[in-house]
């Protein structure tokens, strides 16, 4: 225990700041106003370590904004780390009142809901290298995205990371990193360029404190504690109004499109509860699910509901008139599985929701179209439904009030690309792929998975195959193609040749025939060479074979051993 005490000292006294590096923020009068804390309860509960001043400042939390998820991080650490009591409600309360008063703006937190959304990425787009080697070493940079903080805050930040977690000055803060050889991307380069020192020693301290330093710059930068978007979010928010019917279209991989109707009830306090139906355009299947959400910061939807006694959140973000939303609701050891998700308000007059998978075809005639609303208005004809130049409506086959079944021919000479539908005054912009051939398929180019089961939960993949056109342009890849929708695809797997005699492929798992990869169990297994355990790579292998030849995609697979340690992502704010 002695030993360990002097290595924590020895290590935390070799991580002196650099010159020009972390201030002493709290011992200088601030350089920005802070916002002030209008909750007597953070007042109560924070005010004993967070000094306040006479405007009504706590330092340190009055020059920071971040997400709900954000606060629950920090009360958490309070907690742990420094002695904080709280009750749950009294916590509830915390994250509440300061997403309100020290939140995000919608347009500040769209570009990182997808990590609050439990999203699989397939790949994080860093600035530079040395800004993700010094921050996304360890965690995605959507994590220091989601905050705004002032300058010296900013400092702060990387003194709180090297007294907690002092292995990140050799892991990132001064990891030897030499520059990209071509492209973005968060990891380290290649090598040295030409007349460069091959010797990480000689040039890793220096380059480290450089990345360092331009990582605080590029987000002190980036993201300040004041903003326009802030400014004018908190002058014209109002109290989220979200009690009534509203219309559904989730998409879950592999499952197909679903559509449905949400009914939300409440709203005291920003507290609703819902009652959901579902029914699978694929299989008819129908499902029901009932829950309860808060929404913080007047948009920003955190939610619970309990489907066929399994438990799913729900994170969603309104759109300011209140009239739409989107997000993912998702369930999993490691949030895997999960909904993308469209809400509308259903309203007095005809609403356009969705269409049925799939596109059509240039050149064809007669191919059935069907369109999915609310209150679609009756004794409609075929010239009344516009789906733009090259495509016509030659018959209403059947009609309801939430669905048309219409038969469409597409001109020879029609374009490619994503095409809007009009009935009316009704629009759904993009609402049907116009597409010549299935040009390629595509799954991920890399993905993950965990081995689990026996004292951690597995994490699973699920796959799905896509099918793409090429676009006016003619080439794959480019901004112009068009994405048709999900297919048919076979799976399999086959051997990353990583090392001589490489069997990975025998260990990590299985692939069934409906592309959901279950990973092996974690821990030594006596059938493998040397005992090892069941982790390793793979590639897993989409062939299609509805076009006029067959197509192939792959993706990269990553078979881990289970996330032992989890910081602060426990789901508390979803209630």
């Amino acid at each position: 225990m002695r030993f360990s005490v002097f290595l924590l000292l020895a290590v935390l006294g070799s991580a002196q700041p650099p010159p020009g590096g972390a201030r002493q923020a709290e011992a200088k009068e601030p350089s920005e106003p802070g916002i002030p804390v209008r909750s007597q309860l953070v007042k109560d509960k924070c005010s004993g370590c967070h000094r306040a001043d006479a405007k009504g400042n706590l330092t340190r939390i009055s020059w920071e904004r971040t997400t709900p998820e954000g606060w629950q991080q920090i009360i958490k650490r309070m907690v742990r780390l420094n002695g904080l009591v709280l009750r749950p409600e009294e916590a509830r309360e915390i994250v509440k009142t300061l997403s309100e008063t020290h939140g995000l703006a919608p347009e500040e937190a769209k570009p990182v809901a997808w990590y609050w959304e439990k999203r699989y990425i397939d790949g994080e787009t860093h600035p530079t290298v040395a800004i993700g080697d010094a921050c996304a070493s360890c965690h995605p940079m959507a994590q220091a995205l989601s905050w705004r903080r002032s300058r010296e805050e900013w400092d702060l930040l990387v003194d709180m990371h090297r007294g907690y977690f002092p292995v990140v000055e050799n892991t990132s803060f001064r990891r030897p990193s030499y520059p990209a050889q071509g492209g973005g991307g968060g990891g380290a380069g290649a090598g040295p360029t030409p007349g460069q020192s091959a010797n990480p020693a000689a040039t890793g301290t220096r380059r480290g404190l450089e990345q360092m330093l331009g990582a605080v710059e590029y987000l002190a930068k980036g993201n300040p504690l004041h903003t326009p978007a802030w400014a004018a979010w908190q002058g014209s928010r109002g109290e989220p109004r979200l009690a009534g019917r509203w219309l559904v279209v989730a998409d879950l991989a592999a499952k197909g499109r679903f559509v449905g109707e949400m009914t939300i009830a409440g709203g005291a306090g920003g507290e609703f509860t819902t009652k959901t139906t579902l029914t699978s355009l694929k299989t008819g299947e129908k499902m029901a699910r009932e829950g309860k959400a808060v929404v913080y910061t007047g948009y920003a939807w955190r939610g619970r509901s309990m489907v066929a006694g399994k438990e799913e959140r729900e994170v969603m973000s309104f759109a300011a008139d209140q009239l739409s939303a989107e997000g993912r609701w998702f369930w999993g050891g490691y949030s895997e599985f999960g909904y993308d998700v469209k809400l509308v308000r259903a309203g007095d007059g005809p609403v356009l929701l969705t269409t049925g998978q799939g596109g059509l075809q240039i050149g064809t005639k007669g191919t059935e179209l069907k369109i999915y609303g609310d209150s679609l208005p009756a004794g409609l004809q075929p010239a009344e439904i516009n789906l733009g130049r090259g495509v016509t409506v030659t018959q209403i086959a059947a009609q309801t009030p939430s669905m048309l079944t219409v038969n469409v021919d597409v001109a020879a000479d029609a374009l490619p690309g994503k095409r809007p539908i009009a009935i009316r005054r009704a629009t759904l912009p993009a609402a049907v792929p116009v597409y010549g051939a299935v040009d390629y398929i595509k799954i991920p180019r890399t993905s993950h998975a965990r081995l689990g089961g026996t004292t951690h939960p597995k994490g699973f993949f699920q796959y799905e195959a896509v099918a793409c056109s090429n676009g006016i342009d003619g080439k794959p890849n480019t901004a112009d193609d068009v994405e048709i929708g999900p297919v048919a695809a076979k799976w399999s797997m086959e051997e990353f040749a990583a090392r001589m005699g490489d069997d990975d492929k025998e260990f990590v798992g299985s692939l069934s025939a409906e592309g959901l990869f279950t990973p092996n169990g974690e821990g030594p297994n006596e059938n493998r060479k040397f005992g090892s355990n069941n982790f390793g790579d793979v590639w897993v292998v989409a062939t299609y074979e509805g076009g006029a030849k067959p197509l192939m995609a792959k993706s990269y697979l990553v078979v881990s051993i289970p996330l032992y340690v989890r910081w602060d992502h426990q789901p508390e704010v979803g209630r």
